[in-house]
């Protein structure tokens, strides 16, 4: 081998190791570098999450309703969460808005259940929005608690799909009471919001049990959701010498028709249902809606040690009085976790199962216990407005 060959081999050895050095400063680093990544990362804890879907109105014209529904449900869910979780891992809940539009209740249901696999929902507080819902929870086998949808069609889609509210049948039957017990009227005009399902059922509950206990309805008048004008349905309600008018539609065009009937002179006392429950209605109404009644779920008034307890916590947090949806709302979340908790799993049809056996339930609106078509029995409040402020009246009963 002569010496131009061994200065060759010689170079190719000190090359050789240089790159094997190379190699090893390259994968050491890389080793440093994938364990920094891994540290920035959420841990195991952190993603091993129970996702549970929320569909809600947090705009439009029932935003309030949508905006307190979500308020409680939140602070239940930040109140579990802080205890530990639920089956050891915490909930994370994820909330899209419906705008209060028709159809979008169902665009979104679809999103959260494919993209974001979710294994309940928690939804929505107006009874058609639920209904565009419900059959798709169905079918998927996603259990479904609306927190606030009294149309009593609502759990009526299937076996996956719960409510932790009183039913329009109990609902437009106690109304018919008030009337003719507390407001001492024989003949009730009737307002109906043709767009709401909420708003037909709850008329035609009304109207029978106003008639079968001896009533008469003095005058039937339709508005759609969205209307502004009330005053020709008004005029001919005035003339037909109604005793009272019932509203069934919600807090938006109730203050409006407030106002309108006390601008045509119309003296006769107004009431509607729990669509009514809404600060809003003040705001809109003024003082037209002064004297005026509703039904609804719960009362911050109520003494129980558990209603205020939860007045307590929701007003440090968002700094107001919450109303009956704020109450539905954190109740619906707490009898989701309680079911997940009794089945031991998130799998739906065992939570199904444990949603289905839930009784003697103590929440912010009371006892709850699912019936055979899961529907929770629940006591109406009977609220009036004195001094531009909400009133407890009295606790109905079934």
């Amino acid at each position: 081998m002569n010496n131009h060959q061994q200065n060759q081999n010689r170079l190719m050895k000190d090359w050789r190791k240089r790159w094997h050095s190379a190699a090893r400063l390259t994968l050491g680093l890389a080793l440093i570098l994938t364990g920094c990544n891994k540290s920035s990362e959420p841990s195991a804890s952190a993603i091993d999450v129970i996702k549970v879907g929320e569909y809600a109105s947090l705009t439009g014209t029932e935003a309030t309703f949508g905006q307190s529904s979500h308020n409680g449900t939140q602070l239940a869910v930040d109140e579990l969460n802080a205890a530990g979780g639920v089956l050891g891992k915490q909930l994370k809940l994820i909330t899209e808005d419906d705008q209060s539009k028709a159809g979008e209740s169902a665009i979104i249901v679809r999103k959260l259940i494919s993209r974001d696999k979710v294994v309940a929902m928690l939804g929505e507080v107006a009874s058609g929005r639920s209904l565009e819902a419900a059959p798709i929870c169905q079918q998927n086998k996603i259990p479904m608690i609306s927190p606030s949808s009294t149309n009593p069609d609502v759990t009526k889609v299937g076996d996956y799909i719960f409510r932790i509210c009183f039913l329009d049948s109990f609902q437009g039957a106690v109304l018919a009471r008030f009337a003719k017990d507390v407001l001492k009227a024989k003949r009730v005009a009737i307002l109906t919001d043709v767009r709401q399902a909420y708003s037909v059922g709850l008329a035609q509950f009304f109207k029978e049990r106003l008639i079968a206990d001896g009533g008469t309805i003095a005058a039937e008048q339709n508005y759609s959701g969205g209307d502004k004008d009330f005053n020709a349905q008004l005029t001919a309600i005035k003339a037909a010498n109604a005793e009272a008018i019932f509203v069934p539609g919600y807090y938006t065009e109730a203050g409006l028709v407030a106002r309108q009937a006390r601008q045509l002179g119309i003296t006769v006392p107004l009431f509607g249902g729990d669509g009514w429950e809404s600060p809003k209605l003040i705001e809109i109404g003024g003082p037209a809606v002064e004297g005026t009644y509703y039904s609804t779920h719960y009362s911050p008034e109520d003494q129980s040690s558990v209603v205020q307890n939860f007045v307590k916590k929701y007003r440090e947090r968002y700094k107001e009085i919450p109303d009956a949806m704020a109450a539905l709302g954190y109740d619906s979340a707490m009898v989701l976790a309680d079911a997940m908790k009794r089945a031991g799993t998130t799998d739906g049809p065992k939570v199904r199962d444990a949603l289905a056996a839930t009784k003697d339930f103590s929440g912010v609106t009371g006892r709850t216990k699912m019936d055979a078509n899961r529907d929770a029995s629940k006591p109406a409040v009977f609220v009036t407005i004195k001094g531009g402020a909400f009133k407890y009246v009295e606790t109905i009963s079934q």
